[in-house]
């Protein structure tokens, strides 16, 4: 019998990629095909993708104003669907899974044309603007969360909650329970700023750690993601400090990092939240300021409001206010520990199989087939 072949495709981004790469996993474990489908962006991602092949779909994201930008992101998208409509007529793929961002457009409207079962993923706690413009196209719309916002009314396929699927190297990571911080011991301090860093961090964590005293500046390991054109300002205050701390622009073991910290600060991406319930860590989350849907802060909200995480506006995050939150958690070391129990009991671990039933479901020979 042949193998059913499943065309995933997902914006070049890790929020979009990572959760794919997941499924992929398991769908390849079921004796599935994996293709994957793409922009550009992906290279620094796509390496260690399971898939059988990887191809580029053009694209754009038609945002702002200016009607010629506008016009020419359109031609790209329209561009795009052409080309995928060729995959899909070359790969004959059992079902398509979309997990967001304009680049996911052309391959699920081309597989919704070509009477394709199509599955989308919305990993945010408000539908961004792609994924509705695809939901009346879909067999399943899976969400992360279970109250996702702005889904639009009246869509036809079925609405499930899945959770956010995990990678693998997570997965491994949340086998290590959290070590409680010591009282008079070092607090492992993670500052991650989404996949390509985040300014905000290097402008306000290194002046926020030279507002402590010297005595808890010396009980601290610092790990922290920063841009490149940030890397040496970041460098040099923590040197100045004599701070204990590694920074570089990415770390291809950060969940093995966040599974060793006491205590995250980061933006709330749906995958970093999804991957700080799973492993079950405290954090201070500082949601992405401007953007149309607010969905870091709908995903922030859902760990702020069990108590597992510090959710602080952009607007409130200074050095003086981060200051005294870490000053916070060395004088209430519990604190640290319930905010951990309460972000893992948030947590989907079997979300990748969740997705992978759903999908296995819209192809008549696995309907009754279950991911191993």
């Amino acid at each position: 019998m042949t193998m059913p072949l499943v065309l995933l495709t997902a914006g070049g981004t890790g929020g979009h990629l990572f959760p794919a790469e997941a499924l992929a996993n398991v769908l390849k474990a079921s004796g599935c095909r994996v293709v994957l489908a793409t922009d550009k962006r992906a290279n620094a991602y796509a390496g260690s993708f399971p898939a059988d092949e990887i191809v580029e779909i053009p694209s754009a994201t038609p945002s702002g104003r200016s009607i010629p930008k506008m016009a020419k992101a359109a031609l790209l998208l329209a561009q795009g669907t052409l080309k995928a409509a060729g995959v899909v007529r070359r790969l004959k793929p059992d079902a398509v899974v979309g997990f967001g961002g304009y680049p996911t457009v052309p391959p699920v409207i081309a597989a919704s044309l070509l009477k394709v079962p199509t599955v989308i993923h919305e990993a945010n706690g408000v539908m961004g603007r792609a994924n509705k413009l695809l939901a009346r196209r879909a067999s399943v719309i899976a969400t992360g969360f279970a109250n996702t916002k702005s889904i639009p009314a009246g869509v036809s396929g079925q609405v499930i909650q899945t959770g956010n699927p995990i990678r693998p190297a997570v997965l491994e990571a949340a086998k290590k329970a959290y070590a409680p911080l010591d009282p008079n011991g070092k607090l492992r301090l993670l500052v991650v700023g989404g996949s390509q860093g985040a300014r905000v961090m290097s402008d306000v964590v290194p002046p926020a750690i030279e507002l402590l005293p010297p005595e808890l500046r010396a009980r601290l390991i610092i790990t922290q993601q920063a841009r490149g054109e940030d890397l040496e300002r970041v460098r040099a205050h923590y040197q100045r400090l004599g701070v204990e701390f590694e920074a570089e622009p990415f770390f291809k073991d950060l969940p093995k990092r966040l599974g060793e910290a006491h205590l995250v600060i980061a933006r709330s991406g749906a995958s970093t939240v999804a991957e700080l319930a799973v492993i079950g860590r405290p954090s201070i989350l500082v949601p992405l300021p401007g953007s149309l849907d607010q969905d870091q802060a709908a995903n922030a909200k859902t760990l702020g409001d069990l108590s597992a995480a510090i959710v602080c506006p952009q607007t409130e995050f200074t050095p003086e206010r981060l200051a005294n939150e870490i000053r916070s958690a060395f004088q209430e070391p519990e604190s640290l520990t319930k905010a951990a129990a309460a972000a893992h009991s948030a947590s989907i671990t079997d979300a990748a199989e969740r997705l992978a039933h759903a999908v296995l479901n819209l192809i008549p020979s696995n309907k009754n087939g279950m991911p191993s």
